[in-house]
């Protein structure tokens, strides 16, 4: 007998978890346009358009700059697969899981990799990393600029001149930082870059925003063997998204109007604008979260703005929190992972989810569910978020 199914209706939650975010209602409505042909000339100038924006949002003139048909994972694959021979040497600082999976990934494309071991919830620092080099030379160091699984921002200011003395390319995650945080490719020197749809830009996730410049080309051009993945060959993706306009894969057209749309968003609002609503909304949340007792995982100059890492409280459950958050208020907050599991949550403000309501959403919901355990809220979390708006 045939079974019939029901069509969907997903729960409305607010989502504050370290990604997906809260996708904005016009991109949305992007999704739902009429689908067209991956080379219709219509589809093609969308194409084209949207490479535009990318360079203005990663603040770079590189022309091998687009998304990636994938999630953030497949924007790092592809920037480790294309850079990377077997042999080559990797330098990675590792402060989080992405840091681990970058190192990871390394060795699975056969490059000798170095690991650097940080603090998790604290920067990198490039002296730990210099003394790790012991004056070898490497083919790429890799940084994570926003660790999405501590909260922590990374100071790339020294990262450009230890690429120069080790002779290696700058490989920079910035999945969590795209959109929310300055990223100054070209200013920076970074060479290799990969993120997401699904943080700060605020789009459903399934691609990957990458952008490599001109070392970094040069590296590939000079490849001795095919790139190990066919899918993820910049050589020949490079093919379809440049004037060839080459077929390599069937693209995924609704993702791209929605990221289209996502980042037409982003640049009507402005780069320093939407940088200064993150910090904003995070300064408030942390103030709320401190007044009730409840200690920032990140010293503050190296904390991140789109996501907050919050110690969870002794004889608090995480797990019963969470599913408190959930179940009474439809929202949603990440836990911790690796040493963090089990006593930290993770907070986002991303994109369009970076608002005011959802700063006192958070908090009142985070003061019921303590209480709902019996915990103790020492202050007044509302009153402290609208004290730091005010100075704001």
């Amino acid at each position: 007998m045939t079974q019939h199914f029901s069509p969907l209706t997903p729960p409305q939650r607010v989502l504050m978890g370290p990604g997906p975010s809260d996708v904005a209602a016009s991109v949305s409505s992007a999704l739902a346009k009429p689908t067209i042909g991956h080379l219709d000339p219509a589809f093609l100038e969308i194409m084209d358009q949207i490479r535009g924006m990318l360079r203005e949002v990663f603040q770079t003139s590189n022309e091998l700059t687009f998304p990636m048909s994938g999630t953030g994972s497949a924007g790092m694959e592809t920037c480790f697969v294309n850079l990377l021979e077997p042999g080559d040497a990797v330098l990675v600082g590792v402060n989080g899981v992405f840091g681990t999976r970058m190192a990871e990934v390394a060795r699975r494309c056969g490059a000798e990799v170095t690991e650097v071991p940080g603090q998790w919830g604290r920067s990198m620092e490039m002296d730990a990393l210099r003394a790790a080099a012991a004056g070898k030379k490497f083919k790429v160091l890799a940084l994570v600029h926003a660790e999405t699984s501590t909260g922590v921002l990374q100071d790339l200011s020294g990262a450009r001149g230890l690429a120069d003395e080790l002779g290696a390319l700058l490989l920079v995650d910035c999945v969590t930082s795209l959109a929310g945080h300055p990223l100054k490719i070209d200013e920076w020197g970074i060479d290799a870059v990969y993120s997401g749809t699904q943080k700060c830009l605020s789009c459903p996730p399934g691609l990957s925003p990458i952008s490599l410049g001109t070392r970094a080309q040069e590296v590939m051009s000079a490849r001795t063997r095919p790139v190990q993945s066919w899918y993820l060959d910049l050589s020949l993706i490079s093919g379809y998204w440049g004037d060839e306009r080459a077929y390599h894969h069937t693209a995924p057209i609704n993702m791209l109007y929605g990221l289209h749309e996502a980042l037409r968003l982003v640049l009507e609002e402005g780069l320093e604008a939407r940088f200064a609503r993150h910090h904003r909304h995070a300064r408030a949340l942390v103030a709320g979260l401190e007044a009730m007792g409840l200690e920032p995982r990140v010293p503050s100059e190296e904390r991140l703005a789109p996501l907050t890492a919050v110690a969870v409280p002794e004889g608090i459950d995480d797990g019963a929190a969470r599913a408190h958050l959930l179940n009474e208020f439809d929202l949603e907050i990440g836990g911790g992972l690796g040493p963090m599991k089990g006593n930290t949550w993770r907070i986002g403000l991303m994109g369009a989810g970076s608002t005011r309501r959802n700063v006192m959403l958070c908090l009142s919901a985070l003061r019921s569910a303590l209480r709902a355990q019996g915990g103790r809220v020492s202050g007044d979390p509302l009153a402290a978020a609208e004290e730091a708006y005010s100075r704001a």
